[in-house]
């Protein structure tokens, strides 16, 4: 029987947490009514909850009870088009469910499943911003509060990473002079100049790792010219590279294509190699996270429910099966974690 006046810590109800946040609207730029929501939900759970701002609108949350050596964490904006939560097959359907809504719903849970057993040492950080160049998580660097290790979660089918790739994002750039099409010796075709550095891009020897395999890219993005009459003065397109090297490799190794082209950086986030519990699958996941910017949190690890694969689409769901298992996986890490 519990002390009188005292009452038991009320068990989290998964599914209705999951589907209360994949309800509210929190695309990238869109998060403060969710911020909002989820704030007052884990004060009202006893926490002690700071609200860091981000810009005019949106905020981080971080939830303690105690002195955090062990942090879970994840975000709560999701990318576009909003749909809220439907129950189907034993699977949560909406926007966010599984990245990452249903992943934080499983480490509140797993947070208060440990909170009942009597420890306190378990903190909370949810940020905004993921899914959009992480301004969330550039901002909670600042605040870290001296946890030992930081358990990001991200859909990864219940599996430890044993580390992620990181991302270069480069715009490559061609100049020409514009001419009539039907004197094109009188112009330099931009467009000819930039086709002829993706094509010799294809032939380069680009880093590999062994844990990480090989550095592959994607051309997203491709423009150029001003009229199908006139040779091109300007073209550009832009490339994505999943890395698993320093940035500076890649740079190296294409520096020849600066023969004909300029090379602009836009993003370089690095890859990371990440810390695992014994009695977990592990995995390399090809994807980036908000871990490079959480560098004060402590050593990172990364885990959580749900498929990459289904993340992101407009049938995003996630298995109420793997949450459970998720809560249960999240106690035993931070056990795990505790115990070092």
């Amino acid at each position: 029987m519990d002390p009188v006046g005292v009452t038991k810590p009320v068990a989290v109800d998964l599914v209705g947490l999951t589907r209360a946040l994949v309800d509210i609207d929190s695309t990238t730029g869109r998060e403060g009514e969710a911020g909002r929501w989820l704030a007052a939900y884990l004060r009202d759970r006893g926490y002690a909850v700071t609200e860091q701002p981000v810009d005019a609108t949106r905020f981080n949350v971080l939830a303690t009870r105690g002195t955090p050596v062990v942090v879970f964490s994840t975000h709560f904006d999701c990318v576009p088009p909003f749909f809220p939560s439907r129950i189907e097959s034993g699977r949560i359907y909406g926007r966010g469910s599984c990245d990452a809504k249903g992943i934080l719903a499983a480490q509140v849970a797993a947070a208060e499943d440990l909170h009942r057993q009597g420890e306190s040492r378990i903190g909370l950080l949810f940020l905004v911003g993921e899914e959009r160049g992480s301004d969330g998580s550039r901002a909670a660097n600042m605040i870290a509060g001296g946890s030992r290790f930081l358990v990001n979660g991200e859909p990864t089918d219940n599996r430890l990473g044993l580390a992620t790739r990181g991302t270069l994002r480069l715009r490559l750039r061609a100049s020409g002079r514009a001419a009539h099409s039907s004197f094109p010796e009188l112009g330099e075709s931009a467009i000819d100049k930039l086709i002829d550095a993706l094509v010799a891009l294809r032939g380069i020897a680009l880093p590999s790792d062994p844990v990480l395999g090989s550095t592959h890219y994607t051309v997203g993005l491709i423009s150029g010219g001003v009229a199908p009459n006139v040779v091109s003065p300007s073209a550009e397109a832009e490339v994505l590279f999943r890395t698993v090297s320093d940035a500076s490799a890649i740079r190296e190794a294409i520096a020849p294509l600066e023969r004909q082209i300029e090379i602009d950086q836009i993003i370089d986030v690095p890859p990371v190699r990440l810390a695992t519990v014994e009695g977990f699958e592990t995995a390399v996941f090809p994807y980036t996270t908000d871990i490079p910017f959480l560098t004060r949190w402590g050593q990172p690890l990364l885990f959580g429910p749900g498929s990459i694969h289904v993340a992101h689409t407009a049938d995003e769901y996630v298995e109420v099966r793997e949450l459970e298992n998720a809560v249960r996986a999240y106690v035993s890490i931070a056990r795990g974690l505790l115990n070092r």
